[in-house]
């Protein structure tokens, strides 16, 4: 493992999560992902629910490679001892329980910075400090109660986004917190504690439409009312459906896409006409004008629509499933999925993360581990005797899977 990882910017840096199902792990994904050791310490009565839930635990793969595990149990003392032990040699810890949980554990920031000061701690919840910080919250909890899902379905049909996008964003800014935080720990010595909130995420994602409704004084519309078209202000921005009742979706943002446009569907008259010679006046004709042109798609297939469009350098996007994407050519070609094992002899090409750096590729070290498969290896490494670590385990304060 030392090798594969002696190229990546987080190599040497251990981390200890204390994650389950999605924004935990996500934040430790990022950081094993980058080089960092990153050891999930689990409980050994099931570990994290991820490996239960729909989907054949399939979400626990994905979220928990390059990473090892370590059975605690944190309520028992000498299995609060071990962990502290770990906090010793740890550069970052992070969490995702639920408020106040670590503290009742009697292991929060102020008990782990005690014991290494240069710790970073990062803590995802529902809220950062302030009135609702005790609240337990969840990531569509989030959508809904900080305006996306509003914005998202159809008036009167609030809808969360069809991912964790809430939980795996908080996740990314609490990586950036951690950083930011490992650049100043390199001027003052000392770590720091740091929150990530999933209301504040989703707030921060919908500040375009707190702006609009700033600005304009009017209360904001769900999208589908708006109208995408109208909402990026463009003539042409939609989906069309081609002769084999694929969807397509076409954004024509300046005139000379409208130029090429025109030319490839045989569309000259309609760019002849001065009534459509601008985006605005294509925005303002958008109630004659677009059946036309879906007339026009529906007479080609998507493939040749696609390859009409890409040869014209006209912006579009085929609707595709996320089953599909994964043998999206793009995504093949360079590279950007990696196979990842799971249960049962399976595996699967699963996204890397969505940056190339020329200094260094992304790799699968290992797939996720079993509950407690590193408990003996780490805590060996962290000096304990063989003798201490068959002693914990007859004790049930640790587990080896």
């Amino acid at each position: 493992m030392a090798d594969a990882t002696k190229s990546l910017p987080l190599h040497g840096l251990r981390v200890l999560e204390l994650g389950h199902i999605v924004a935990g792990p996500t934040a430790s994904l990022i950081l094993a992902d980058l080089g960092a050791d990153v050891i999930k310490i689990e409980n050994p009565d099931g570990g994290d629910q991820a490996r239960r839930m729909p989907g054949a635990g399939s979400g626990y793969y994905y979220f928990n490679r390059n990473k090892r595990s370590v059975a605690i149990d944190l309520k028992a003392p000498l299995g609060k001892a071990v962990f502290l032990n770990l906090i010793r040699g740890a550069d970052i810890c992070l969490d995702n329980y639920a408020p106040g949980a670590l503290k009742r554990l009697g292991l929060d920031y102020d008990v782990l910075s005690q014991e290494n000061p240069r710790l970073i701690h990062m803590a995802i919840k529902g809220f950062l400090p302030g009135p609702y910080e005790q609240r337990p919250s969840l990531d569509e909890l989030a959508q809904m109660m900080g305006g996306l899902a509003y914005m998202t379905g159809p008036p009167g049909r609030p809808l969360r986004a069809g991912a964790s996008i809430i939980d795996i964003g908080a996740a990314t800014y609490g990586v950036i917190g951690i950083l930011a935080a490992l650049y100043q720990r390199n001027e003052t010595g000392r770590g720091q504690h740091i929150t990530s909130g999933l209301f504040e995420t989703t707030v921060f994602w919908v500040g375009q439409w707190m702006a609009r409704a700033v600005a304009t004084g009017q209360p904001s519309r769900p999208m589908a009312e708006i109208g995408q078209s109208v909402r990026m202000g463009w003539g042409i921005f939609h989906l069309f459906e081609t002769q084999d009742t694929e969807q397509v979706f076409i954004g024509v943002t300046s005139n000379a896409h409208w130029e090429r446009f025109c030319a490839i569907l045989g569309l000259g008259e309609m760019y002849a006409d001065d009534r459509l010679s601008t985006n605005e006046k294509r925005v303002q004709a958008q109630e004659w004008m677009l059946p036309k042109i879906r007339e026009a798609v529906a007479k080609i297939t998507a493939a040749d629509l696609q390859a009409k469009l890409d040869k014209a350098s006209v912006p579009y996007a085929p609707l595709r499933r996320p089953d599909q994407l994964l043998d999206d050519h793009h995504l093949k070609t360079s590279g950007q999925l990696m196979t990842v094992p799971m249960e049962g002899g399976k595996s699967g090409d699963l996204p890397k993360l969505p940056f190339k750096s020329t200094a260094y590729d992304f790799t699968l070290r290992h797939g996720a581990p079993g509950l407690g498969a590193n408990t003996r290896e780490v805590l060996a490494e962290a000096g304990m005797a063989a003798a201490e670590i068959d002693a914990l385990i007859a004790a049930k304060a640790i587990a080896q899977g």
